[in-house]
C-alpha cells in the first residue's frame, strides 16, 4: 500500500495520516500540492491520497472540491479531523525581532493574522504551496523570507527554532482531511457514515436548488455541508458539493440519489465512509430502512391484489 498525503514532510496533513491504522509496510509518499497527490491515484503511482477538504475557520478547501469534481473519477473511503496548533519558527539565530517576512499556506495565514498584526504588525504575509513547504525552504540559503507558520513537528525536521508556539487565533480549529482511492468496492455501513456528491443542475431557473434540497428533505437526509462551486465553463454557471448524513447502502440516501438522478444534469458520487466523530443519525419517523422496507412490500401487494 502507497499512500500520499500533501507534502513535503512535516505537514499536517502528514500527521493526520500518522493518526490512522495504517498496514505494516504502508509507504508514505509526500506530494507537492493537492493537485499532485491526487494525480499520483489516477495515474495508479500510489494506491491512496490523504488531502485536506475543510477547515473549521477558513471553511472547505477550493482545490479539493473541484479536483474531485472534474477529471477522472476518485472516491472518498475514510476521514479524519485533526486540531490544528500553528507554530513560528526560524532558521538558528533569528529572534522576533528580526521578522519581518512571514510565509505559509494561506489558510494557515488566516488563522493566524490576528496574532501577527499584534505581535508582527509590519510583518509582510506571503503564501506558500504549504505549511511544511514554508519551513523546509528556511533550511537552505539563500532564504526567501525570514519566518515559517508550520506544525511543530516541522521545525524539528528541518532544525529551525521555534520563536513562538500556540498562536493560532482560535483554540479550537480543526482540519478535516479524506483519503481517496480509485472507484471500487466502498467500505461497508457503520451506522455512522457520510456520503459525499457533487450535483450539476440541468438549467439554472427558479427552485433548481429547491428540487434538490427537496429530494433530500422527503426522505429524511440530513446535509452536513453544501456550497456552490464554479464549473468554470460560463461565467454563472455553478455546481452544488454537498455532504450528507448516511451511506449509498441506506435506502434514504438510495432513494434521494435516485430522485437527484431524475432532477440533475449529472451526480457524480464521490464515497461514502465512516464519519470521523462515529456520530450516528437522529432519524425521525419514516425513514428508517425498516420504514422503506415495509412501504416496498405494500405496493408490491398492491400491485398484485389491490389491497
Amino acid at each position: 500500500m502507497r499512500i500520499a498525503f500533501l507534502g513535503p514532510e512535516g505537514t499536517f496533513c502528514q500527521a493526520a495520516l500518522l493518526t490512522m491504522p495504517l498496514d505494516a509496510g504502508t509507504e508514505t509518499v509526500p506530494a507537492k500540492s493537492v493537485q499532485a497527490a491526487i494525480d499520483l491515484v489516477r495515474d495508479g503511482d500510489v494506491d491512496r491520497a490523504l488531502i485536506p477538504i475543510e477547515n473549521s475557520v477558513e471553511g472547505s478547501v477550493s482545490v479539493t472540491l473541484d479536483e474531485l469534481a472534474n477529471g477522472v473519477r476518485l472516491v472518498i473511503v475514510d476521514e479524519v479531523t485533526l486540531p490544528v496548533r500553528f507554530t513560528l519558527m526560524a532558521r538558528p539565530g533569528v529572534t522576533l525581532a528580526d521578522v519581518r517576512t512571514v510565509a505559509s499556506h494561506p489558510h494557515a495565514l488566516a488563522q493566524v493574522r490576528g496574532w501577527a498584526s499584534e505581535n508582527l504588525p509590519d510583518a509582510t504575509l506571503i503564501p506558500a504551496l504549504s505549511t511544511a513547504g514554508a519551513a523546509a525552504a528556511l533550511s537552505v540559503e539563500p532564504t526567501p523570507f525570514d519566518a515559517a507558520v508550520a506544525p511543530r513537528i516541522a521545525a524539528d525536521h528541518y532544525g529551525l527554532d521555534v520563536l513562538a508556539d500556540g498562536i493560532g487565533d482560535t483554540e479550537e480549529a480543526a482540519t478535516r482531511f479524506v483519503l481517496v482511492q480509485r472507484p471500487g468496492a466502498l467500505p461497508a455501513p457503520t451506522g455512522a457514515d457520510k456520503t459525499t456528491l457533487s450535483l450539476y443542475m440541468r438549467q439554472d431557473e427558479p427552485g433548481a436548488l429547491m428540487a434538490i434540497l427537496n429530494e433530500f428533505a422527503v426522505r429524511g437526509v440530513n446535509l452536513t455541508r453544501i456550497e456552490s462551486r464554479p464549473t468554470k465553463r460560463v461565467l454563472g454557471d455553478y455546481f452544488f458539493s454537498v455532504d450528507v448524513e448516511g451511506h449509498v447502502a441506506d435506502a434514504r440516501v438510495a432513494e434521494a440519489l435516485m430522485g437527484l438522478h431524475r432532477v440533475c444534469l449529472d451526480v457524480r458520487f464521490l464515497g461514502s465512509y465512516p464519519r470521523h466523530d462515529g456520530k450516528a443519525p437522529v432519524l425521525r419517523s419514516g425513514v428508517t430502512d425498516v420504514d422503506f422496507a415495509d412501504a416496498a412490500a405494500w405496493l408490491d401487494r398492491l400491485k398484485e391484489s389491490g389491497t
